[in-house]
This record gives structure tokens, C-alpha cells and sequence, in this order.
């Protein structure tokens, strides 16, 4: 009592107060919500807060990308006014093609009459190419519209091509995403990456199998979401009928399956290796449909997708595709002057026995394609510009595919000694942050089976790993363009684990939008500086030796 009593007239709450905080049994405050979202997802929100707002941000953002993606493409794209590496073979070969059905012969000087616009010194003898005629017959098209004689008209094709990629790259980003924002993300990043940018400025066929590739590969996503609800609304029906789930129905209305067997076919057309787009993803469409119909209750037999829906499937893709390749060679049937194209007729042994019925036309296209399998499997002629597929991902050796060096007031040079360079070295940031997330998604792939992950895995697969097959052959690194859209997918969807949402706590999302920000800062800033690379800019010596960080890049 003295002791209370020597507190005078305090009240009794804050003489309890003094004893709890003197023998420490004060109650612990009630925990606080972690703070979540960031100042920027605020304003963010207050941005887009009418429909106005939100509908010009989903379509602004992506045309963005399309804009920047077509003014880094297309700008100075006449020069150089010289056939650049390969365009040696495909213009010319497109511009026989427009004029005589098929590829013919040039003269072996016919490059510097060309590039001088005297464009009509080929042969009408058919030549063996290595490669079939539909990426040649769309560069043709940029030759009628702009002529031959115009180095504008032998790139446009591929221009415009690698434009559409990049916005067929977003819609693909949006169907996988549901995000506006790593949709832009997506195809800013193909926009302003330095292979792509290349790949689409010079007249070669691998744009071509890239973008074809990327529309079967869109084709195989829609026949996914396609067959999984019909699947879905099948199992419902049996169910409500009271009947059990077997083996599931054979699915043959699948017209985006179809669609995907034809693209493959095309991309085939453009080079062989669109083939291995068809296998790879003949197989992942197996697999994802066994799955679908483990969702939806059949007994997870590999042998019941691959008896009921597996040979479906087949007659689906393959068929298509191999009729779809062989539309590509019209020219080639009726017309009598290609390579082979009288093989049997000038003496060749036509077939007998059970296949002595089919038209000799087939017969010496047969015996015209075994030839070009044989050549490309065996091609190993030393390339100083020749880089192994195991090199591939740490880009070891990029293609240079055009030089001309300059001294002192020559061509404009205002430096002891200049260069003008066309190298398809990717955008160091970009590039090798996308193999990174390649091996991130391996692990996600096995932790959490998310199905955008499989399917971006399975293009990298299909445009990479069978190349593993030819390490003796000589091959380049620009080669990469077939699979690098499924690399900056990947990319963008670690990008967006990064950044989480604005649900996420607020330090994980402010370290997260930092880590972004610094990440695209780099990559644009990597562009503006290796863009006079990609374009054939003539600058001082000294500033192109510092693009050069492995010796093997020069």
C-alpha cells in the first residue's frame, strides 16, 4: 500500500500500466498487415482508371513495340547496296524463280553485274539448290515491288516478315500471359534485339523459318486451349449421362491442329529444319493431350492417348504438312527447265516393280530431293564464320556478314581508318539473360508443371536440340533466329516472376520493379550501342574494336 500510496493520486489504469511494464506481462500489440504494392502501382492504377485509359494502354503498349520494332528495321535499309553473305544465292535465285518458275544458273561474276543493276545474266539451266523455294518466292515479291535492281526491293520481304514476327510474338505473349504489360515487354525485347534486327535487314531464309515456325507454334496453342475444352465438355456429359470415363473420344475436329501441321509444312518449305518443328511438336501434342485427358478423369495410360489420339494426331499434322510443302514447288512441276526436273526423261533409272506407276514428274523430284538431303547432311566445307551448336547459347561466334574497311576521306570516313559492319552478335543484355531464364525454367518446369513453361521449352527444343544431331556440319550461329521468340518468352516470363504483382509484399515488389528497370535500361542502352553494327554504319575502327568483347567475335 505504501507504494501505492506514494504514487498520490494516480488512477488505477495507470498504476496497472507501471506494474505490467515493471514485471514485463504486457500483451503484444496486435501484428500489422504487410504493407503491399508499391507508390508506382498506385499511380499506375490511377492512370488506367477509366475504360478510355485502359483500352489505349492494351493496344498503345504493343503498337509501341510494332513501331520501334519497323523504325529500327527499316531504316537505311538500302544500304549497303551490295548482296550481303548469302543474299548471294537468295535474291538471285528469287528473282529466277519470279522470272522462269525455278532457280537457273548465274555466271560465276554475276554479283558485281547484279549489285550494278544489270540483273538478267542468268542461264535457263535449272541450278541445284539446297534449300526449297518459299522464303525465295516471298523475297520475290519485294522484287516486284520494288524491282531488282533496287536493294530495297531484295530486303523488304524479310523486313516486313520480321516486323510481323514481333507482333505475332506479342499475341502469342498475351495468350500465355493475360498480361498487357509483359506483352509489350515481349515484343519491345524482340524489337530491339540485335540478331533480330539483323536477321530481318538481310535477305536470308531463317527469318522465314522463324516466323513460320512461330505461327505453328501459335496454331498449337489455340489447338490446345481448342481440344481441352471439348475434352472438358465431353467427360461432363458422360458424367451426367452416368456413364464412365474410358479411354476419351478421338478428337478429330481439330482445325488449329490442322493449321499447325500446314505452317510446319511451310516452314519446311523455307528450310528443312522446319521438319523437326513438326516432330518435336507431334510428340508435345501427344503428351499435353494424355494430360488433358488425365484432367478430365481417364485412366494416365500412355498407351490410351497414344492408340486413340496418337495416330489422329498423325493423320492431322503430318499428312498436311507434306502437302502443303509440296504446293511450295508448284513452280518446279510445271514448268520443265529445274534442276532434275528431266532426270528420268535425260536417262535417269525410273523405278520398277510396285512403284514403277508413279509419275515420272515425282519420281525425279524424289531422286532431286535425295540429292539435297545427302548434300546438307554432308555439308562440312570449312567456314571461317562456322559456329558448333554447343556454342551456341554462350554465342561464341557470330556471323559477320558484311565488312568494307576505309581509310581517311574515303566513302566519308573522317578517322584514321573506318569500318561499315554487318554482324548478327544478339543483344548481349537480352541474349544471355534469356538463356539464364532457359535454365530457371527447366527448374520451374519440374517443380510446378505450368503448362506455358512446357510449351515455351518445347520451341526452344524443337529450333535447338536436334542440331545437336550434326556437330560436324557447318553451321552459323544466326541459325539461333529459329528458336530465339521462345528464349525472350522465357525471358519475359521470368521477368514477370521477378516483378510480381501488386498483391505481392512491398519489398519483394519494389526490388523487383528495380531489378527490372535496371535490367531494360541495359538492354536499351547495349542497342544504341551495337545498332551501327547491325546496320552497316560506317564508323571509326577504334569504336567497332570495342564492340568486340571474345576474340572469337571478330
Amino acid at each position: 500500500m505504501a507504494d501505492v500510496s506514494s504514487r498520490g493520486d494516480r488512477g488505477f489504469h495507470d498504476l496497472l500500466t507501471d506494474r505490467i511494464a515493471e514485471t514485463g506481462d504486457e500483451q503484444p500489440a496486435e501484428p500489422q498487415p504487410e504493407p503491399i504494392g508499391s507508390r508506382l502501382d498506385d499511380w499506375w492504377a490511377r492512370v488506367l482508371s477509366t475504360p478510355a485509359r485502359r483500352r489505349a494502354w492494351r493496344w498503345g503498349g504493343p503498337a509501341a513495340a510494332a513501331g520501334l520494332a519497323a523504325a529500327l528495321r527499316l531504316w537505311n535499309l538500302a544500304h549497303p547496296h551490295s548482296l550481303v553473305f548469302d543474299e548471294t544465292f537468295y535474291v538471285k535465285d528469287s528473282y529466277t524463280l519470279m522470272n522462269l518458275g525455278y532457280e537457273a544458273n548465274w555466271p560465276s561474276d554475276a554479283d558485281t553485274a547484279f549489285n550494278a543493276g544489270e540483273v538478267d545474266g542468268y542461264t535457263t539451266a535449272g541450278s541445284f539448290v539446297a534449300h526449297p523455294p518459299l522464303a525465295k518466292w516471298i523475297i520475290s515479291l519485294g522484287l516486284q515491288a520494288f524491282g531488282a535492281q533496287s536493294s530495297i526491293g531484295w530486303r523488304i520481304s524479310t523486313v516486313v516478315v520480321g516486323i510481323l514476327a514481333v507482333i505475332l510474338l506479342m499475341v502469342i505473349a498475351q495468350a500465355l500471359f493475360r498480361s498487357t504489360l509483359l506483352t509489350t515487354l515481349a515484343g519491345g525485347l524482340m524489337a530491339i534485339d540485335g540478331q533480330a534486327i539483323v536477321m530481318s535487314r538481310v535477305a536470308l531464309l531463317d527469318n522465314y523459318v522463324m516466323f513460320f515456325a512461330l505461327l505453328g507454334f501459335g496454331a498449337v496453342l489455340l489447338d490446345r486451349r481448342h481440344s481441352r475444352e471439348r475434352l472438358a465438355l465431353w467427360a461432363q456429359r458422360r458424367r451426367e449421362a452416368g456413364r464412365g470415363v474410358d479411354w476419351g473420344p478421338a478428337l478429330w475436329w481439330r482445325p488449329w491442329l490442322i493449321a499447325a501441321g500446314a505452317l510446319f509444312g511451310l516452314t519446311a518449305a523455307c528450310k528443312w529444319s522446319g521438319f523437326y518443328f513438326l516432330a518435336i511438336f507431334g510428340v508435345y501434342t501427344v503428351i499435353a493431350d494424355a494430360l488433358a485427358r488425365r484432367r478430365a478423369g481417364v485412366p494416365f495410360w500412355l498407351s490410351s492417348a497414344v492408340l486413340k489420339q496418337g495416330p489422329v494426331s498423325f493423320v492431322l499434322l503430318v499428312p498436311v504438312a507434306l502437302a502443303a510443302y509440296l504446293v511450295t514447288w508448284t513452280g518446279w512441276f510445271v514448268t520443265g527447265g529445274g534442276y532434275n526436273r528431266q532426270w528420268i526423261e535425260n536417262g535417269g533409272t525410273p523405278w520398277s516393280g510396285a512403284l514403277a506407276w508413279v509419275p515420272y514428274a515425282f519420281q525425279n523430284f524424289w531422286h532431286y530431293e535425295v540429292g539435297v538431303y545427302n548434300f546438307n547432311v554432308n555439308e562440312d566445307t570449312p567456314h571461317g564464320y562456322q559456329a558448333n551448336p554447343l556454342t551456341w547459347l554462350l554465342m561464341i561466334r557470330p556471323t559477320a556478314m558484311y565488312y568494307q574497311g576505309s581509310e581517311l576521306g574515303e566513302h566519308g570516313c573522317q578517322a584514321t581508318q573506318c569500318g561499315a559492319s554487318i554482324t548478327d552478335i544478339a543483344n548481349p543484355v537480352i541474349w544471355y539473360a534469356a538463356v539464364a531464364a532457359m535454365v530457371y525454367l527447366v527448374y520451374r518446369l519440374i517443380r510446378y508443371r505450368e503448362w506455358q513453361v512446357g510449351l515455351i521449352l518445347t520451341g526452344v527444343a524443337a529450333g535447338y536440340l536436334p542440331w545437336m544431331l550434326y556437330l560436324n556440319r557447318t553451321v552459323f550461329q544466326f541459325y539461333t533466329i529459329a528458336f530465339e521468340p521462345y528464349l525472350i518468352l522465357g525471358l519475359v516470363f521470368t521477368i514477370g516472376v521477378i516483378l510480381g504483382d501488386r498483391r505481392s509484399p512491398a519489398w519483394r515488389r519494389v526490388s523487383g520493379i528495380r531489378v527490372v528497370a535496371v535490367f531494360l535500361g541495359a538492354a536499351i542502352a547495349m542497342t544504341a550501342f551495337f545498332y551501327p553494327l547491325w546496320t552497316g554504319l560506317q564508323m571509326p575502327l577504334w569504336f567497332i574494336r570495342l564492340h568486340y568483347w571474345m576474340i572469337t567475335w571478330i
